[in-house]
């Protein structure tokens, strides 16, 4: 995978090229996944940001242009993230439900198809210059992809840090468990449109 050319703002374009976005796009709207938040995404994400103990965690579903996190944890304080992002004024900004592929890690981990470990994002030339390290404080990352029986990626499960954070061989594990885990209920969601 190479660089595109510097884009007019100076930063590169980082987000690889993804030949499978039209297919996953046709499954999640099958699934009646991408579009919405939902409690049961939320709760999943509560529960993963405890276990791995980090501020920040998210169920994402990735589409052609854009990530949605139909679950997502964060550090609130009266629907204000806290720490990293802030308004010119320093005041905490909210965090969204939707961002552009070119924003964070996670498209990569679809692209991939396997759980990206990034201790340090800055140690990473590629991750280094990623938007979400200098706007949210993004130090450290740690995802894994939700692929389904079809084999297509839907999206990824991860947590983040504003620390640099020694994952280790436990916290991998315990992405890919917790991914295999939701990935399962997803399926079980194509026959039970009560999910």
């Amino acid at each position: 995978m190479s660089y595109d050319p510097p884009r007019p703002s100076g930063r590169l374009l980082l987000t690889p090229e993804d030949k499978d976005a039209p297919a996953r796009v046709r499954r999640l709207r099958r699934l009646g996944l991408g579009e919405r938040a939902e409690p049961v995404f939320d709760a999943f994400a509560a529960r993963l940001a405890e276990v791995a103990a980090a501020p920040y965690s998210k169920v994402t579903f990735i589409g052609e242009e854009q990530q949605f996190f139909a679950g997502l944890h964060t550090p609130d304080r009266g629907g204000l993230a806290a720490g990293g992002a802030t308004t010119e004024d320093g005041d905490a900004r909210p965090v969204g439900r939707r961002m552009g592929r070119e924003y964070g890690f996670c498209p990569h981990v679809v692209v991939r198809r396997k759980a990206l470990v990034l201790e340090d994002v800055r140690d990473y030339p590629r991750f280094a210059g990623n938007p979400l390290v200098d706007e949210i404080g993004v130090r450290s990352y740690l995802g894994a992809p939700l692929i389904d029986s079809t084999g297509i990626a839907l999206g990824t499960i991860c947590v983040e840090d504003v620390e640099p954070r020694p994952w280790g061989k436990a916290g991998l594990e315990t992405i890919k468990s917790m991914a295999a885990e939701l990935a399962g209920q997803l399926e079980r969601r194509e026959g039970d449109p009560g999910f």
